[in-house]
């Protein structure tokens, strides 16, 4: 085997669309590779300093949802692109937007899948960013994007995961097995 020092290559990483407003009520996006669930109803994220921390500061609500195959352009471009150096960021991805229903945040409407969420906590806070503990208070999933049994189907959303050692993204694929059954052919 070969040896790595140490680096974010945790595997898969969701490339997750933070949605938040700004003082004045204009909707930003950021692109964030490092985040996941915490607890049963709670998410964490990695920020740094962004415009997305200036307007977490002032309304602690957002939201996240997945990138997705169709939507990855303009999914990386929010992650390279400062809200605070280009006033017309939004404009330019060509995302719907509307208020969330259940959060003082925008809702980009192209996403299959969107969780609606408010600040719990932060940890580990500097000037250099935190980690952001956030409840989840609603999910919302487009309709075409449902399964049979009325929940969301995650093989037809097209989700990306980021691949942070080729800085890559990558589609997810397809069902393998059944979580908490296969292994019950070892029993």
């Amino acid at each position: 085997m070969k040896s790595f020092k140490a680096n974010p290559w945790m595997l898969p990483q969701p490339v997750l669309i933070i949605g938040t407003y700004d003082k004045d009520g204009k909707a930003n996006a950021m692109n964030a590779a490092w985040g996941g669930q915490w607890d049963m109803k709670e998410i964490v994220i990695s920020l740094g300093s962004h415009a997305t921390t200036d307007n977490l500061a002032a309304n602690p609500e957002f939201t996240v949802t997945f990138a997705t195959r169709d939507t990855m352009v303009a999914a990386d471009y929010v992650g390279i692109t400062s809200g605070r150096t280009t006033p017309d960021k939004m404009e330019r991805t060509g995302w719907a937007i509307e208020k969330a229903p259940s959060v003082n945040a925008p809702l980009f409407t192209d996403f299959p899948m969107t969780l609606e969420c408010r600040v719990k906590r932060e940890i580990d806070k500097d000037s250099s960013g935190y980690y952001l503990v956030a409840e989840i208070v609603n999910i919302l999933c487009r309709e075409e994007y449902l399964a049979e049994d009325g929940n969301p189907d995650v093989e037809k959303m097209g989700i990306i995961t980021y691949d942070p050692v080729h800085h890559g993204y990558m589609a997810l694929g397809n069902s393998v097995g059944h979580a908490f059954a296969d292994g019950n052919q070892l029993k």
